[in-house]
């Protein structure tokens, strides 16, 4: 499990494994039930919206949730981790970009990975018709019938959404984090931002179906997208070998030319730099957490030598592997 502070905790020091990249979420963890005890209920177009839990869960590895339902609307998105999921007797692979929606009544149970624990960021809200059509029209002078339109269209999507599995294509997920922030910093206009990020989270997965003619079926995948991702959890998997962009383009079946565009148009780098960016965030993590010297993280992290590990530390920090220890532990 994560601290607050991004650094890995309990779980990894018991497993023994290198600590991971910052974790984009783990400032959720300061309070986990922030937003949960938040009295989020308000109006949008024809209908009532109320928060009955908006927060990051985690489960330990090989954690199984027994089968349940909600009659309510229930959104699960994996920001970390792996599991499975069965839904209506059929089980389906969990990784990190995925989201499905259960509800209302659907039974699901839930289950991480057995060797790694998985994170899942969870928005279960109440989505109730407020006013009938004919009653709106008496004061479609106070209303907003674009809003109407948009919260008309997204609803209908959402109970048509076939639960099963997609990519969080249109990073809803992002909104979780800046509605935790507005929690945290309560700027003016707090309600207001924290209504608009439950919006967007319904819009943005609403959205992975809207153009789909036939609703029901698995949308298929943006393959640029599901192949920079498997390369990318390739790399952070085995960040402590040599990797070549070679392997890894035989690894996601494509050539290596044909690779290094993927990580040019998705990740708006190079496979080099992807990788060089991957062992340098573990070796920072590594420098705060233990004691090892410089030379032995360096080698467990790709750089069989370790003096070329101080210009590239450097150039991405600003300061040496010793310098970065010595102000951050000093805080």
């Amino acid at each position: 499990m994560h601290s607050a502070n991004g650094r890995e905790g309990p779980a990894d020091k018991k497993t023994g494994a290198a600590p991971a990249a910052p974790f984009p979420f783990a400032r959720m963890e300061r309070k986990r039930d922030a937003l949960d005890r938040l009295e989020l209920k308000f109006r949008w177009g024809r209908y009532g919206i109320r928060v009955l839990r908006c927060h990051l869960a985690s489960f330990a590895p090989g954690q199984t949730i027994a089968p349940h339902k909600h009659s309510e609307f229930e959104f699960h998105f994996i920001p970390k981790g792996k599991g499975t999921v069965a839904i209506g007797g059929t089980e389906y692979g969990l990784q990190e970009g995925l989201f499905y929606l259960t509800g209302p009544d659907v039974v699901h149970e839930q289950r991480s990975d057995p060797s790694d624990p998985m994170y899942e960021l969870c928005l279960h809200c109440e989505i109730v018709p407020l006013r009938t059509e004919a009653e709106a029209e008496a004061d479609a002078g106070w209303g907003d019938s674009l809003e109407n339109s948009d919260a008309e269209a997204c609803v209908r999507l959402l109970r048509a959404m076939p639960a099963v599995p997609a990519f969080d294509r249109y990073h809803a997920m992002g909104c979780f984090l800046e509605a935790y922030r507005a929690w945290e910093e309560q700027p003016a206009g707090f309600y207001t931002t924290m209504k608009q990020t439950i919006v967007q989270i319904l819009l943005r997965s609403a959205r992975v179906y809207a153009s789909r003619e036939t609703i029901g079926h698995i949308p298929e995948r943006d393959m640029k997208d599901h192949r920079f991702r498997l390369a990318t959890q390739f790399i952070e998997d085995n960040e402590a070998r040599p990797i070549s962009l070679e392997e890894v383009a035989e690894r996601v079946q494509v050539s290596p030319r044909q690779l290094q565009r993927i990580f040019q148009s998705e990740g708006k780098t190079t496979f080099s730099e992807w990788v060089e960016h991957v062992r340098l965030q573990k070796i920072g993590m590594e420098l705060l957490q233990t004691e090892r010297t410089i030379e032995e993280i360096a080698l467990d992290h790709g750089y069989v030598n370790p003096n070329y590990l101080y210009p590239v530390f450097k150039q991405k920090f600003g300061m040496t592997p010793s310098a970065y220890r010595r102000l951050h532990a000093a805080r």
